[in-house]
């Protein structure tokens, strides 16, 4: 069964065949030609003794989709996900996970896979409606359906899912999902990266997607009354009785254990007791009893802020926490700064490299190369705690693209920065947005190493509180327990002159336009406000690079010469790289790259490059070197990589002459064919 759509300028084609017949809902989605099958299943059984909701959500990139053969030569199954494909996961699971009922204890798994891929369109927006339908129409309890579309803008125009190209030429790019409530539209999800634009003009983006997002919405809806199933009906168990013994073993404690000024042991300590208290009484509501505690913790955080304007740990809704600054900290590498906002520490490393040692990308949407990184640690030190170190999990990846995106803008192009930059933040200790000051400590190293950026970039997290009467209040930098018990993370990032990047999710069904733009103007007054403390510090980039750092010169040859610098089978090239120890990287255009610790290397490797690509001219005298020597006569090495033929003919008449491998004589150039062979004549 069919159903299509016009989204954009493209018609969108709905597919819900019996083929997946025994997932709980299934959906073929196709836009253009790419095309991505969603599956949504639930467990049979319950899931006891849990304190979350047991949601998976996966998005696969498939090879075959964009007719690829990659990887390993010995290994063409696809692997491991891409940091692109962890990241569209976790669109996908922000934009779903706060409609799902929380009295559901059932496992869900959502698995969004590209079957077909046109590159043109993206399938993240796909997976997004895919899933959304998917889960609409199957017997899952799932408040949906979600609306999403990404938007650009090319000049004055807004455009609603660019193509790859518009992207390209686009300032702003943007996916925005929403639901709708009592006929109205919320935004519940935000994922956009920005030129340094202005509120106004992401505003005016979202304005543009709202139309879209209710046509989808409608159209799903009218989908689910044709053919959806009906909903599992959930028991929602109440029992005043074990309510009044929880509050009665709380009693004042749980304020007194999320209103603190500074993160501490109390609330642990306080949960720790209370699922002890739980498992000698009432061992069979354990779920029950965390329910309620969390909720509880909800309704005080709220209550406390929204009607006596109290915030855990003192501050007013607008106020940030004591911020601090400092560059320079690790004495070999190529710069570094500490960046803290309250008990938020990150500390970031920034590595200049090579042209060479830039990342090869090699997935399903993206071939090319990667100049610019960011990596994320969040060590279990970070909390306090003890946990085993492995590799970096999906909120490390995630928080990692984060900040890469909103530095991106202000990075300088490779033309007038050919160097490789990696930055790596590792968060010290945390307690709220660790990203934000990652971007933070991030954009100070940058200035720190000398990089040319832009401009600096801050970063800051907003927070939101409500309650069931639909009072609210915005709040400035959350911290731990505004963030755990909350109901939104608004992460913006930007530059004295406009936003670069924005993730926003929440934990209610959606937030309106007005309040999102008091999140953006809050975010706004607090970014230019640490700027300024940033600049105290280091207010542009250093002039020069650390003396740590490795230099590069660039030289522009003729691309025909190419071939001479790398020599047969690279002789060459490696020659030179043994020699100097310098490493060397050669555009088709001919521009050529040199990189080494120590610039006299640098100059060494450069001057036999040109020695090498110098255009000999006729009449020209060397002091030559006997490469070879043939029946025909000696090859004499005029120039590092060029050699030119003294002929026997010419060396008749100075038979006192014996020459032999490695011999220096004087030489004159006497001709040059169209070849480009070189013949020359003892100079006397």
């Amino acid at each position: 069964m069919k159903y299509t759509l016009k989204i954009g300028n493209k018609e969108m084609i709905f597919n819900l065949s019996n083929l997946i017949e025994q997932a709980s809902g299934s959906c073929f989605l196709q836009y253009g030609d790419t095309m991505v099958l969603s599956t949504a299943c639930m467990s049979a059984e319950e899931k006891e003794q849990i304190e979350f909701f047991p949601l998976t959500v996966e998005y696969e990139e498939k090879y075959y989709a964009a007719g690829k053969i990659k990887g390993p030569r010995f290994i063409k199954r696809e692997g491991r996900p891409s940091d692109e494909a962890i990241h569209n996961a976790r669109m996908v699971d922000r934009a779903i996970r706060p409609l799902f009922d929380k009295n559901l204890k059932r496992e869900v798994q959502v698995i969004n896979s590209v079957l077909s891929w046109d590159g043109e369109n993206d399938p993240d927006i796909l997976a997004l409606l895919a899933s959304s339908l998917s889960l609409a129409i199957s017997e899952i309890p799932w408040k949906g359906p979600i609306g999403a579309v990404r938007v650009g803008k090319i000049g004055n125009n807004f455009l609603i899912n660019p193509t790859y190209k518009e992207k390209e030429q686009s300032e702003i790019d943007i996916v925005v999902s929403g639901t709708k409530r009592n006929g109205n539209i919320l935004v519940n999800m935000i994922e956009g990266g920005f030129l340094q634009v202005s509120e106004k003009v992401i505003l005016k983006a979202i304005d543009v997607a709202i139309p879209e997002i209710k046509k989808l919405i409608d159209f799903q809806e009218k989908i689910v009354k044709d053919i959806g199933k009906e909903k599992v009906k959930l028991e929602r168990e109440e029992n005043p009785d074990l309510e009044n013994e929880l509050k009665k073993f709380l009693g004042d404690r749980l304020k007194e254990a999320i209103f603190q000024k500074e993160k501490n042991e109390k609330f642990a300590s306080l949960k720790k007791g209370f699922i002890e208290f739980v498992n000698e009484r009432f061992p069979e509501k354990k779920f029950l009893a965390l329910k309620f505690f969390y909720k509880e913790a909800e309704k005080i955080l709220s209550r406390e802020i929204i009607q006596n304007g109290i915030r855990p740990d003192g501050r007013k809704v607008d106020e940030m926490r004591d911020i601090s600054c400092e560059i320079s900290v690790l004495p070999r590498t190529h710069g570094s700064a500490i960046f803290c906002r309250g008990q938020t520490k990150s500390l970031s490393i920034l590595t200049l490299g090579a042209p060479g040692d830039v990342q090869l990308l090699d997935g399903m949407e993206i071939s090319g190369k990667k100049r610019f990184m960011h990596h994320y640690n969040f060590p279990p030190y970070s909390t306090g705690d003890i946990a085993p170190l492995r590799g970096p999990g999906r909120r490390e990846i995630g928080h990692g693209m984060l900040v890469e995106k909103a530095l991106l803008p202000v990075i300088p192009d490779f033309e007038q920065f050919p160097y490789t930059i990696r930055i790596v933040s590792e968060i010290l200790s945390s307690n709220g947005s660790t990203s934000m000051a990652s971007t933070c400590s991030s954009s100070l190293a940058l200035m720190d190493a000398g990089v040319p950026i832009l401009k600096p970039v801050a970063g800051i997290a907003i927070g939101l509180v409500t309650d069931e009467k639909g009072n609210y209040k915005v709040l400035t930098d959350i911290q731990g327990p505004e963030d755990h018990f909350g109901d939104m993370d608004f992460k913006v990032a930007g530059t004295e002159d406009g936003v670069t990047a924005i993730q926003m999710d929440i934990k209610i069904d959606g937030i309106t336009i007005e309040i999102l733009k008091e999140a953006l103007n809050s975010g706004k007054k607090a970014r230019l406000e640490i700027l300024k403390t940033m600049k105290k510090v280091i207010s542009k980039p250093r002039e020069t690079l650390s003396k740590y750092a490795p230099k590069i010169l660039t030289l522009q040859i003729n691309p025909e010469k190419i071939r001479d610098v790398i020599g047969p089978g690279g002789r060459t090239i490696n020659e030179i790289i043994a020699e100097t120890g310098v490493s060397i990287d050669i555009e088709e255009s001919g521009k050529i790259f040199v990189t080494s610790d120590n610039e006299n290397a640098t100059k060494k490797a450069i001057s036999w490059i040109k020695n090498i690509t110098r255009e000999v001219k006729v009449g020209e005298v060397f002091q030559g070197r006997v490469k070879r020597i043939l029946n025909i006569g000696a090859f004499v090495e005029i120039l590092p990589g060029q050699e030119g033929l003294l002929h026997n003919e010419r060396l008749k008449k100075y038979r006192k002459i014996r020459l032999k491998v490695g011999d220096v004589i004087p030489v004159r150039v006497i001709s040059i064919d169209d070849l480009g062979r070189i013949n020359l004549s003892i100079f006397e």
